[in-house]
Parts: C-alpha cells; sequence; structure tokens
C-alpha cells in the first residue's frame, strides 16, 4: 500500500470545502461554474431559471460536499448534483413538465443522414426548441448516459413514456436539422 504524498488541486478545494472555507468554495464554483451552466441550460430553457438551478445545486454541493466519496469524478460527481437539480426544478414546474404540442409531432419521423457541419451552439439551440418532457429525456439519455429504466425513476414515468418520448424528440431534431441544412444550401446557393 502506498500513501499518496501530494494531493491534487481539487482534493485540496473539496477537503478545504468540506471545512466550509468560503475562498475554496468560491475557487470551485469558478471552476466548474460554466460547465455546471452548461448542462442546467441543456435542461431549462430560459437561461435565468438555469443559472437559479445551477447556484442552487451549488448550495446543495457545498452542504453535501462531505457525501463525495472520491469514487469516480467529482465533476461526474457534480454534474448528477446538477442534473438532479435541473429535473426537481422540472417537476416543480408542471405546468412546462412533459407538456407537448400534439400538433408538433410526427407521428412516424423520418430519419435522414445528414451530412451538416453545425456548431454545438447551433445544436443546443435546436435541442432548446424540443418541448421540455422530449429535451429533458433526450438530454438524460443522449447526453447524460441515463437508462431508460432510470430516466423512467427520477422522472416519474414508465419506461415505454422514456423511449416514444426520445424517439419523438430525435425525429423532431431530424426535422429541425433537414430544414436548418435546407436553409444553408439555400443560402449558399
Amino acid at each position: 500500500m502506498t500513501l499518496k504524498i501530494h494531493r491534487s488541486e481539487e482534493d485540496i478545494l473539496i477537503r478545504k470545502c468540506c471545512q466550509q472555507d468560503g475562498q475554496a468554495q468560491e475557487a470551485l464554483y469558478n471552476r466548474y461554474a460554466a460547465s455546471m451552466l452548461g448542462t442546467c441550460c441543456r435542461y431549462i430553457k430560459d437561461p435565468d431559471q438555469a443559472e437559479d438551478v445551477m447556484i442552487g445545486g451549488f448550495v446543495k454541493v457545498f452542504r453535501k460536499i462531505d457525501q463525495f466519496k472520491g469514487e469516480g469524478s467529482f465533476e461526474g460527481w457534480l454534474r448528477r448534483v446538477m442534473v438532479n437539480e435541473a429535473l426537481t426544478f422540472i417537476r416543480k414546474n408542471k405546468n412546462m413538465y412533459l407538456e407537448v404540442d400534439i400538433e408538433t409531432i410526427d407521428r412516424e419521423p423520418n430519419y435522414h443522414t445528414l451530412n451538416s457541419e453545425l456548431e454545438a451552439d447551433d445544436l443546443l439551440q435546436l435541442v432548446h426548441q424540443l418541448p421540455t418532457g422530449y429535451r429533458t429525456v433526450f438530454n438524460m439519455y443522449a447526453v447524460e448516459g441515463y437508462s431508460h429504466k432510470e430516466i423512467a425513476e427520477q422522472l416519474g414515468i414508465s419506461e415505454n413514456t422514456s423511449k416514444s418520448q426520445l424517439s419523438r424528440a430525435r425525429g423532431l431534431l431530424q426535422k429541425k436539422l433537414l430544414k436548418t441544412e435546407q436553409l444553408l444550401n439555400q443560402k449558399i446557393q
């Protein structure tokens, strides 16, 4: 058994945060705020609300940081806290949770191959246009790597609903991508 003599800067920050050191908390916040805001924005359309959720997530992190046991990456643990905060926000705001405009659903989406050069921000904008339920399931499955069983448990829906919403989200994204590609092609010509 070997002892770690040198701790990484992150380990030191975490240890100090466990001791409620304000400077360490600020440093940890500054290190991860931008990427965690990005995580929250994938779930919540309104940037101000996403920022509120992120800040609430950091408050929870600083209260429960001693629960991080060093298994896996700290950033992964932090991201999971942020996703859970975003899901809690969505559940509390049921008026937008899983609301679907039936007129926008294509019952049998047509999947085509795209060879598009879209930037990540463009794709994020398209994902933001999805209805809340579709966007939530899409993010949890495609971005965060949750299984349909985990999504169903987190959101209080069935696995089949999760699969259906993912399929419909992909269909809507495919349509939006095709439309965007057509518009880009028209501008080029």
